[in-house]
């Protein structure tokens, strides 16, 4: 079985060359949406290194397989990799039928929803961005607990933290608090 810093490596590997909307190493994004998955373990913080290699690269879910990467890591990518053919809003609708997949799918829209990101975009793109981002969102977070899309959000992209009382109201008290 492959360790983090060996799948980290594939992915760089595979991903060289290319650069993100913005122009940047896309290492640097698939490393961002990992980071965010730190609190769940390195199964998630592989699929989160992988997640676009099958999308974005010559690599297939068999070479990943053959390569000694976790078959559930590989299952995990394959839920958040396009289909030919299926419109962003059904996919993002599948994902949520995996809990894994859901936690990488708030990563990466974490990532790709950072300010300073977006702020190097040019304005239609950006809006048009940050609107097909915040629907998502609305799919997404609610088929995660609030602790967990928290914790994602807090590493990724602390803006995002505003919007969690939008769409899991409002925090609860403390344990021990009146009710």
């Amino acid at each position: 079985m492959k360790s983090v810093s060996e799948v980290d490596s594939l992915a760089e590997g595979a991903h060289a060359g290319q650069v993100d909307k913005i122009g940047v190493p896309y290492i640097e994004h698939v490393r961002a949406v990992a980071a965010g998955l730190t609190p769940f373990g390195d199964g998630l913080v592989m699929a989160g290194l992988l997640h676009d290699i099958v999308e974005d690269t010559d690599w297939t879910a068999e070479k990943l397989l053959a390569a000694g990467i976790p078959p559930r890591v590989v299952e995990i990518v394959e839920a958040v990799t396009n289909q030919p053919g299926m419109a962003y809003e059904e996919k993002i609708r599948r994902i949520t039928a995996d809990s894994s997949a859901t936690l990488v799918k708030i990563s990466d829209n974490a990532h790709n929803s950072r300010p300073d990101r977006a702020a190097q975009l040019l304005p239609d793109k950006r809006e048009r961005l940050a609107a097909k981002y915040r629907t998502a969102r609305a799919t997404l977070w609610p088929a995660a607990s609030r602790a967990d899309v928290e914790a994602i959000v807090r590493i990724v992209n602390p803006a995002l933290l505003a919007e969690l009382d939008e769409v899991f109201g409002p925090s609860s008290a403390p344990a021990g608090g009146s009710a």
